[in-house]
Order: C-alpha cells, then structure tokens, then sequence
C-alpha cells in the first residue's frame, strides 16, 4: 500500500435525506471515528474500483457509537472508496472524523466492513444530527417497512360525480401491510395518506424526509402498473392511475447525491 498524498476534502454536496437513509437502513453499526493512518490501495489489488476513484486503508479510533449494539474496541480497520479530486489527488483524511455506517467483520476483532464502498462521510455537527434523527426513526416501533412495489389498486367510485376513493395495496420487504388511499370529492382537492399497518385508511401524507416518505418516493414505480390495476370498468382503471399519478406527485422526486 503507499502513503496517500495530502489533498484538502473538496466541499462535496451535504448528503440528501435519501442518501443518509440509504446507508443507515443497511448498517447494523453507525459509528464515529477519527482517522490515525491512512494508506492507499494499489489499483490492482482494488477490484471494481470506480475510474476517477481511489480505495484507502484506514486505521481510526472510535469516538463513539451512533447507532447499532454490536460491542466496538477503540481500534479500527476499513476500506472506503472515494474520489480524488479535481486535481486527481487522494483527499486528505488523517485527523479527521468520520461517520461510518458498517458492520463487524466475524472473527477480526477491530475490522468493519462498510455497507457500500463510498459509506464513510466526514463529520460534523449537524450531519451528526440528522443521522441521529433518522435513526431513531428507524428504531422506533412500528417503523415504516421496506417497500418494495405496488400489488393491487382498486378505484370504487362514489354516488356523486367525480367522487370516489382508491385504494392502492403495497408489497413490504418483510409482508406487513401497507397502503396508500386517494379520496377524491366534487366539492374539495384530492386528499391522500399512507397506512403501515392493518387500519387501510391510515393517517395523512407523510412530511417530506421523513421515513415514511422515503420509503414510498425512492421505492415506488412512478407509474401505477397496469398488471396492479384491478379495477374492472375503463373509467375506474383510469380514475385508480390519476390517483396513483396524484399520490406520486405529491410525495416529490427522491434526489440522491451518491454515484
């Protein structure tokens, strides 16, 4: 391994809601850490390594444990991708504090294995704070399920013109119930809320970076899939994908800033 060069941290964008959760719903270990020793990776022992990237070894000391039970020493190990810099030079990272979102490595005491490559971010504050609050969304009980697609909607129209409800049934990672439902009135604007539990009527839309959100903005198809679309009568298909189109707007894009 050589020494890295010492190259100041380009300012990079502050991670979005999505990129913090991301990483944090795939590590059982949120942990910060400053940075002892760094080394870089010869590129032909780096397999898979983005062009314009760069893998170090890292040696770091805990700081403390964000998220996660998993017993940590002081001492630490890890690889982590990250791209040079404008001027094709390592970022320098010695004495620096990081946020590492990892696992333990099992019979390698000290050793962590990211979650992804790049899921090591410099410190501070505030990106401290949102990762805590995030966590303790994901902690929490009840938390909102891994989505992972639409199953079935179905539209059942009103006794007024222009009125009616749609119910759209969603696919959990782990088979919990989850739903959207869209009410639609001839006297008010379209309301719609999201249920993860067995009560299909559920509460209101969920706040933007929010779990709830992210769950439905960065999983769901942006379109309603026809194979989904139950409803018998043509008028009622099309109201169900309205609606569907309704709900997806109103939860926004999901921007991400990790390649």
């Amino acid at each position: 391994m050589a020494r890295a060069a010492d190259s100041p941290i380009m300012a990079a964008p502050a991670p979005s809601y999505a990129d913090l959760a991301d990483l944090a719903d795939h590590a059982p270990l949120v942990v910060r850490a400053k940075v002892r020793k760094v080394a870089v990776v010869e590129p032909e022992r780096a397999p898979g390594l983005r062009p314009g990237w760069v893998r170090i070894y890292i040696e770091a000391k805990t700081e403390a444990v964000i998220g996660g039970t998993t017993p940590l020493g002081q001492d630490l190990r890890y690889l982590v991708d990250m791209p040079l810099d404008s001027k094709g030079k390592v970022p320098k990272l010695k004495k620096k504090s990081v946020i590492l979102f990892a696992r333990t490595v099992a019979g390698k005491p000290g050793e962590l294995q990211l979650v992804a490559p790049d899921a090591q971010l410099v410190w501070d504050l505030r990106l401290e704070e949102r990762v805590k609050a995030l966590l303790t969304e994901l902690y929490a009980p009840g938390a909102p399920q891994r989505i992972t697609g639409v199953r079935q909607a179905i539209h059942v129209p009103g006794n007024l013109a222009g009125e009616g409800e749609t119910q759209i049934f969603l696919t959990a990672a782990n088979d919990e119930p989850a739903a959207m439902t869209v009410r639609r009135s001839p006297v008010q604007a379209p309301v719609w809320g999201v249920s993860f539990s067995e009560l299909v009527s559920g509460s209101g839309a969920p706040d933007r970076d929010s779990l709830a959100w992210y769950r439905l903005a960065c999983f769901l198809p942006p379109s309603l899939p026809a194979a989904a679309n139950v409803s018998e009568a043509i008028d009622d298909r099309m109201a169900a994908a309205q609606d569907y189109a309704f709900a997806m707007g109103q939860l926004g894009p999901c921007p991400r800033t990790r390649k």
